[in-house]
This record gives C-alpha cells, structure tokens and sequence, in this order.
C-alpha cells in the first residue's frame, strides 16, 4: 500500500483526530510552564518581586546617604544663663571666693566707720606693710572690694572667673588671680618706695591706701581672652584696655591705673599654659 505525507509530515489517510493530540501536546511544551505544586508556584512568583525589592533597597539607601551628606545634621547648643555665675559644685572656687568678698562688703557697708576704715588700712598692700607683715597684707588686701559689690570690677569678677574656672579648673583659675594680684601689687609698690628712699616722693606715700581685688580681675579677664574665639578674644582686650588706657589719662589714680595694666599685660601673658590646660584632662568646660 502506497502511503503519501501531507505538507505537515503527517502519512495521508491518517485520520485528523490522530494528529491533534501532538499538536495540542507542542503547543503546551512552548507557550505555558509545566504545572507546579502551589507552594512551589508561589515561590517562583515570589522571586521577581523579591529581586526588584533588592535592586531598589541600594538606590533608596544611596538616596539618603547622599541627602544625609548633603544636609549634615547639626545639634543645637541650648542657651544657659545660669552656668555664667558660679555655683557650688561647678565653680568652687570662685563659688567660695565670692561668698568671702559678699561678707566683706556686708561688713564694709553696716560696721561702724571707724572699724572699717581701720581694717581696710590694716589690709593695704602699702610700702610700710610690704615690709613689715608682705604675705598678711598680699592675702587681706585680696579680701575686699574698692567700690562695693556694686563696683563694675565685682560684676567681672563673677562672670570671668566663672568661666575661667569652667575652663581650666579652680586651682589654675586661682593661680592666674594670684599671679596677677601679687606681681602688679609689687610692681607698683616697689617704685613708689624707690621713690620715696630717692627723694622724689614724700614719706606718706609710704602709707597709701591700695586693696581691693582690681588686679587680680584684670589679670583673669587677660587669661580668659586667650580661650576665646579670636572676635570675641580681641573684642574683650579692645573695650577693656581701652577703658584702662582711658583711666591712666585721666591721671585720678596713675599708679593703680598702670597696675590695672601691668595686671591684664600679666593674663595674656598665660595664654600658653591656660590653652595647654584647657586640653588637659579634667579641666571643665563652658
């Protein structure tokens, strides 16, 4: 028997049914995966899903690392008054310091005149008493405040030896005081006996009165100004020693006025080791 093949390959005579299921079965191999379990299904479905989320996690993550590194985050320094005068705790020294020159000046403005006016000449740092009893007069003298505790010196005292202290510690802050009380004292002093022993001064210059915590102040706000920043550092020395300078030409009181001088001279003088002791471990800070 002769068998022809159709344009399909399919032997002719062969009934159409017979051709049908291998079309239909191709079909099915080529347009639609093999059916799969369901949980199998759903975790090839989940996987496009999954691979888009991990290519979009790096750009969102890119996104705001750029936005963060564009706009840095800067914290705000909250204002405190209250840490510009001095307490127990945070300022000690200037904190118990300021309670002594409060019972003074009490003292100076209810005691009896006579009694003030001969403590006040007991406690002068004068030439008579630099010679006789120095270390009693250097440390009395440093007990009281010329002018009250309304004087403009008693308003600085409180503020710059806070923030001295704040900075460099009560030991150093009270280092820097002495220093300046004592040196600009003998600085001063010491010519006004010179004088008198040559014959240019009279002998009451010899009993001046001189006490007060002036120089010891003049000789903080130098030292504080080196731990400033430098427009605010050359602010403080301008209007300060421009109010100094303008008390020496007044000539009222020549000799305090260049102690007032010598005093702040004194305080920048310090500024490498106050610097070196702000950065020093366990020295606070404002």
């Amino acid at each position: 028997m002769t068998v022809e093949a159709d344009g399909a390959g399919v032997p002719s005579g062969t009934p159409p049914e017979a051709s049908r299921p291998v079309r239909e079965s191709h079909r099915l191999r080529l347009d639609s995966p093999p059916a799969l379990p369901g949980p199998s299904r759903q975790l090839l479905d989940a996987i496009p899903a999954q691979e888009a989320a991990g290519d979009a996690a790096p750009a969102a993550t890119d996104e705001r690392t750029s936005r963060t590194s564009r706009e840095p985050v800067v914290p705000r320094r909250r204002m405190r008054p209250w840490r510009l005068l001095p307490t127990p705790t945070g300022t000690p020294f200037t904190f118990a310091y300021a309670a002594v020159l409060m019972g003074t000046s009490l003292f100076a403005l209810f005691a009896d005149p006579g009694v003030v006016a001969s403590a006040l000449q007991g406690s002068s740092t004068d030439v008579a008493h630099l010679a006789h009893t120095p270390v009693f007069v250097l440390v009395a003298s440093a007990l009281w405040i010329a002018g009250g505790i309304t004087s403009p010196f008693a308003i600085c005292f409180l503020v710059v030896l806070t923030a001295l202290e704040r900075r460099i510690g009560g030991r150093r802050t009270a280092g820097v005081f002495v220093l300046g009380h004592i040196v600009a004292t003998l600085a001063t002093e010491v010519p006004v006996g010179l004088s008198v022993m040559a014959g240019h001064l009279p002998e009451s210059s010899l009993h001046r009165l001189d006490y007060g915590i002036s120089f010891g102040v003049a000789a903080s706000i130098g030292a504080l100004a080196g731990l400033l920043t430098p427009w605010l550092r050359w602010s403080v020395l301008a209007v300060f020693g421009g109010m100094l300078v303008e008390d020496l030409i007044a000539f009222t009181d020549p000799m305090t006025s260049w102690g007032h001088l010598m005093a702040l001279a004194i305080g920048i003088g310090t500024w490498p080791l106050v610097r070196r002791w702000r950065r020093a471990p366990g020295s606070s800070a404002a």
